[in-house]
């Protein structure tokens, strides 16, 4: 379906940027749609001349003007005078496109009455907001991120497609510098903040620990006074990092003591998880058809959020139910020699490859298992540190094999064997067709294959050559039922 394209006037456009127009004959008055890509541009549209280490708007502007753009925003005039004096196309200038962006999406989020909600943390955010999202979309017509548009790009991007439809806009936020999570809030200026968890991802960026904390926990010291802070009184860096928010908050915890909790936990192996969700004294049985106890604690941040936006315990409920992990996820794929793959490529940190592997341990049981791991990112000086420990608690997990990729390898290798893994049993990736020769000769039905890395590893890779070599059905995105 056509997405709405956002409509705003010259006057809007300069009142929402403190932009000037600078071309000399525009009779431009309104803007149809804005678009940074210049690929995808389309008559009526206000182009927005992009800055970034490897890439410069302002190179396009030629091309967007032949598809008819009415106007460009730049904040690099030279780049532009043969344009100036071009008919029927307003260009204006700004200190920051990037900036401007974020404002113009700003000015447009104030328009709706939706209810806005941001959510962001070290781990689990995505599968969070999609809990969310499958819970309110049974009562609520919603807006989601999409895909990684969680920066300061992807995220205005998002609010622009809001329309009077919307009653509800769930918006995720990543960031890997200071001041990222402060600027998105502004930017979205959210009735309801969540954050997941704080832990050790994006050190290169931050710096530690603390400041990984105070960037995440801009989120709540940003968003209006009238907002509602959803609270982990489990993570004791929020705890820390929330206690100069002396607004509304709804609170959830494994313990006692919370808004929001769950009771009678139970591992179910390839059925998933079901627990009882507690809301306000009352509960309802939940089965989840997912891998990981860690996704009982992204289901009751879901829950509370959810509950703060005004949905009853049995749509909640429900909502979780009904919830399906998507690609590169935890995802649980069956091979056809009755193995099981547990893709959760999409990205890693410490603490989502941890969690991966103790989801792995507890799916196995005393069946072989299998590990492909690309390095784990950004995690600055403690890189080393952080890639030993997990080979460590590999070596505890009691799997069959190790299968590496990336410069971290060697140190991974090492805290494994460090921790009683045999190196006869670790392999360091090379060429696919290679790889594969070991699984050939001793996966078996029942074994579990998990792989795990950063985005930048490409480890999808290896869950499409394994899905190839063994043959899988990649159409079923969900556990299955066992009898």
């Amino acid at each position: 379906m056509k997405k709405a394209a956002p409509k705003f006037s010259v006057e809007e456009v300069l009142r929402a940027t403190g932009g000037e127009v600078i071309s000399k004959s525009s009779t431009v008055k309104r803007f149809c749609g804005i678009s940074t890509d210049s690929r995808a541009v389309a008559p009526g549209n206000l182009f927005v001349a992009l800055k970034g280490e490897n890439f410069d708007g302002h190179d396009f502007v030629r091309e967007v003007l032949e598809k008819e753009a009415a106007g460009v925003l730049i904040q690099d005039e030279e780049k532009v005078v043969p344009f100036l004096t071009r008919e029927n196309t307003a260009i204006i200038r700004v200190a920051d496109t990037l900036i401007a962006l974020g404002d113009l999406a700003h000015d447009w989020r104030k328009r709706f009455s939706a209810l806005v909600i941001a959510l962001t943390g070290s781990s689990g955010k995505t599968t969070t907001k999609e809990m969310i999202a499958s819970i309110m979309t049974r009562k609520k017509d919603i807006l989601k991120t999409e895909g990684n548009l969680n920066n300061l790009i992807g995220l205005p991007q998002t609010i622009l497609e809001m329309t009077k439809k919307h009653e509800a806009v769930i918006l995720e936020m990543g960031t890997n510098t200071r001041g990222e999570i402060k600027r998105l809030t502004q930017i979205a200026s959210p009735d309801i903040s969540l954050i997941t968890n704080v832990g050790p991802a994006h050190l290169a960026g931050l710096g530690s620990l603390d400041a990984v904390r105070d960037e995440k926990c801009d989120l709540f010291l940003n968003m209006s006074r009238n907002g509602t802070a959803v609270i982990n009184l489990d993570d004791e860096a929020i705890l820390a990092g929330s206690e100069r928010w002396d607004g509304k908050r709804v609170t959830f915890s494994m313990g006692t003591g919370a808004d929001v909790t769950a009771a009678q936990i139970e591992k179910q192996g390839l059925k998933g998880i079901s627990f009882r969700l507690v809301i306000g004294g009352r509960d309802k049985e939940v089965m989840m058809k997912i891998a990981g106890m860690h996704h009982v604690y992204n289901a009751l941040a879901a829950a509370t959020t959810a509950s703060a936006a005004g949905m009853d315990l049995e749509t909640i409920a429900e909502g979780l139910a009904a919830f399906v992990p998507f690609s590169g996820r935890m995802e649980v794929i069956k091979l056809q020699n009755g193995a099981y793959l547990l893709d959760d490529s999409y990205n890693a940190n410490p603490a989502s490859v941890r969690e991966a592997l103790m989801a792995l341990k507890d799916l196995k049981g005393q069946r072989n298992g299998y590990v492909f791991l690309g390095d784990m990112l950004e995690l600055g000086s403690q890189a080393e540190e952080m890639h030993r420990k997990i080979g460590m608690l590999i070596a505890t997990v009691g799997i069959t094999a190790l299968f590496l990729q990336g410069d971290f390898s060697p140190i991974t290798a090492a805290g494994a064997i460090e921790g009683g893994l045999v190196p006869e049993n670790i392999f360091f990736l090379s060429r696919q067709e290679e790889d594969m020769d070991y699984l050939k000769k001793h996966l078996k039905k029942g074994d579990w294959i998990l792989v795990k890395g950063s985005r930048r590893m490409k480890m999808e890779a290896y869950v499409q050559k394994i899905c190839e070599v063994f043959g899988c059905n990649r159409s079923n995105h969900q556990l299955e039922t066992v009898t």
